[in-house]
């Protein structure tokens, strides 16, 4: 499996942080977007994408490992501007991801996840254990994985396992704040709302302590089809 590391992101939104770009293999089966709606699907990323799902860009996990631990201390960085984390469909590989929290130690950073953490139609319960338990132990050692609601229902459910969640939420949505149905704060991304903001500045999702669900508004050619599962229930 190749990945893909960019040392300074061209992304306006993203600012200029490093990022990756894992190979469409390891996004998992149960993500709504997979196949109509994934901002990586289209533009320049989706033709960057290919060509990492291709092998033709990227290199070994093992050489991409060596080059995040020569991040500096406390670099902010943000794994998989597109993919998710190591294991091919549902299933996490625990040892890889443990290999990268371990990579990651005194750096930054953070990434999404849709690979299913909580009780999931059509998936095995020991690979929704055997997940959550992968995404745990890589937060005790640093890296912040956030666990990616499909709407704020599904981020309420999200949310009582206790781990660090995003979400997206209606495209109408102009307020900062707004909450969920269970009555979690949810914090719009701020790189959205203010044209001097970026992730490089903001830093919220990098934050796993937080006591907040961050909330992305739709966007990217897939934005209607995001928008109607994220009004599916509000």
């Amino acid at each position: 499996m190749q990945i893909h590391l960019s040392l300074k992101s061209t992304n306006q939104k993203t600012g200029p942080i490093p990022v990756s770009t894992s190979p469409p293999q390891t996004c998992p089966s149960v993500c709504p977007f997979r196949n109509s709606g994934c901002y990586a699907s289209s533009g320049p990323l989706a033709i960057h994408w290919s060509q990492v799902s291709k092998g033709s860009r990227g290199e070994p996990w093992q050489v991409f490992l060596g080059r995040i631990r020569e991040f500096p201390e406390s670099q902010l960085w943000r794994h998989n501007q597109a993919g998710d984390l190591p294991g091919n469909g549902n299933r996490i590989d625990a040892n890889k991801l443990g290999e990268l929290a371990n990579a990651n130690q005194g750096r930054r950073g953070f990434t999404y996840t849709h690979k299913p953490v909580i009780r999931t139609e059509g998936v095995p319960s020991e690979v929704v254990k055997s997940n959550r338990s992968a995404v745990k132990s890589a937060l005790r050692q640093g890296f912040t994985i956030n666990l990616s609601g499909n709407n704020l229902s599904h981020a309420d459910r999200l949310a009582k396992t206790g781990l660090p969640v995003a979400t997206v939420v209606p495209a109408d949505t102009t307020t900062p704040t707004l909450k969920t149905p269970a009555g979690n704060l949810v914090v719009i991304c701020p790189a959205q709302r203010m044209d001097d903001k970026t992730c490089a500045s903001c830093g919220l999702c990098a934050r796993s302590n937080r006591s907040f669900i961050v909330g992305f508004l739709p966007h990217g050619t897939g934005a209607k089809r995001v928008n109607s599962i994220a009004c599916a229930a509000k």
